[in-house]
């Protein structure tokens, strides 16, 4: 019998466990009940946002009010449209699919635009084998699955893999003459859905990737006026009147599930508005670094982890970070992942490699783990009973005690709130994921730093010397 290639085992494996892992899912979803699995209210609110642009804006005077925003919200839970007037008109043609219909496929939407975000980012990484870049896709998604906001994302019926891989696809193409008149598009696309990945444009202009930044406003600038074409008087509310920053409308900052550097500082001061000033001055400090950081290592031929670093930039300044937004957290595992087998293969047939080489890969591996630790779902919460604060707790960050954000919205923003009493445990737990973007943040400024140092050391050392003699 002929032994199987090195890329039909990587297939193998990928195949087999997310196959394993897959299947873990499905049991899952059958032995709890629905509401434990999925529970798609914010699928709910796409849906109802793209049903007004159908029904309600053609029989409704756009001069007397905002449709859109003046919408009650689904089923009285304050869950109100808080998306560009753009994202209605994407979400109306959404809204044409049964809903009994679209729950399931929204489920399958999302593990497949997960293996997809993952297949574009190998591809990026430069794995040209099909086998092996499929293998690798697998063998990540297998793990990444079961990470909080994977789950939650699947668990709420939310779009946020839809743009994480939309950007990747879009910022990782070849740049060829078909795809180069284009390339930028997606990031503006995915702006006009959700503003956050707008900090994507100075990142391509530092990185002088002018051509694609032009590309990227250009398409938002069309998002923007097809919203006015179809929605006047809310694009007046959302872009005139400053409806996209009133972040109460979004939700309580200050809630265990936001995880935005505001929101750790609302926490530690007790008050959101009490930590704004300090917000406003760290969020520029920490954009500016972030994008600029992002744009030395594309330079340096890091593409994949320049633009992970920019999400990142985006995770940590925009003013809520829900836990299901960190879903940036897969590419991540992967980019890890390559370069501890990277380093394995440049020091498996060398006499270093034990001395050299090993260490390298060993914290790669454990940069991997730890970010599987820090947002994983944990069977502990996964698999037990609900608590009280959430039906569908799972992952560090609910170990802490959370408020209702009811209450938040009825009486504003009050000391005695749980979040502003977490100490030790709950406190580290609570704040997760915004302490782990930090540290990731940390370490994407040190391997800047270490690119710029190589890049100054290379240049001079092809610089001719210079004769000072008279």
């Amino acid at each position: 019998m002929a032994t199987p290639s090195r890329d039909g085992r990587v297939l193998l494996a990928g195949a087999i466990a997310f196959g394993v892992s897959l299947a873990c899912y499905l049991a899952y979803v059958l032995i709890h009940p629905l509401r434990w699995t999925l529970n798609p209210g914010d699928l709910h609110v796409y849906v109802g946002g793209g049903l007004i642009v159908r029904h309600v804006l053609p029989v409704y005077n756009p001069h007397l009010a905002a449709p859109l925003y003046d919408w009650p919200g689904f089923r009285g839970e304050n869950l109100q449209f808080t998306y560009p007037p753009f994202a209605a008109v994407v979400f109306a043609v959404v809204s044409f699919i049964p809903w009994s219909l679209l729950k399931g496929l929204s489920v399958a939407a999302n593990l497949a635009l997960l293996l997809a975000a993952l297949w574009v980012t190998f591809r990026a990484l430069g794995y040209r084998s099909g086998r092996v870049r499929l293998g690798a896709t697998l063998l990540t998604a297998a793990v990444v699955l079961w990470t909080e906001p994977v789950l939650r994302t699947i668990y709420l019926g939310q779009v946020n893999l839809a743009l994480m891989a939309l950007i990747l696809w879009d910022l990782t193409q070849p740049d060829t003459k078909s795809s180069r008149w284009w390339k930028g598009a997606g990031v503006g696309i995915a702006a006009g859905i959700k503003l956050i990945p707008l900090i994507f444009i100075p990142y391509l202009l530092l990185a002088r990737k002018f051509r694609q930044a032009a590309v990227a406003a250009a398409a938002f600038v069309v998002t923007v006026l097809a919203g006015w074409v179809f929605l006047p008087s809310d694009s007046d509310q959302w872009w005139l009147h400053g409806m996209f920053l009133a972040s109460r409308r979004t939700g309580f900052v200050s809630w265990g599930g936001s995880q935005s550097l505001w929101a750790l500082l609302a926490r530690m001061d007790r008050g959101v508005a009490a930590a704004k000033p300090t917000w406003l001055v760290a969020a520029v400090l920490i954009g500016l670094l972030g994008v600029t950081a992002a744009a030395i290592l594309d330079r340096a031929g890091h593409q994949v982890p320049a633009i992970l670093a920019c999400a990142l930039t985006g995770l940590l300044v925009s003013p809520i970070s829900w836990d299901h937004h960190w879903v940036w957290i897969a590419p991540a595992v992967a980019v890890a992942a390559h370069y501890a087998i990277t380093v394995m293969r440049a020091g498996a047939h060398q006499t270093w490699w034990r001395a050299a080489a090993r260490w390298p890969a060993i914290g790669f591996w454990a940069l991997a783990a730890a970010i599987v630790a820090v947002y994983g779902a944990w069977p502990d919460s996964l698999w037990g009973l609900p608590t009280a604060a959430s039906h569908f707790a799972f992952g560090l960050i609910w170990i802490a005690p959370n408020s209702n954000t009811e209450i938040y919205t009825t009486q504003g923003d009050k000391t005695w709130f749980l979040e502003y009493h977490w100490t030790g445990g709950h406190w580290l737990a609570g704040n997760a994921y915004i302490l782990g973007g930090l540290a990731l943040f940390a370490l994407v400024l040190v391997c800047a730093l270490i690119c710029v140092v190589r890049g100054a050391a290379a240049r001079s050392a092809v610089t001719p010397a210079t004769d000072r003699s008279e």
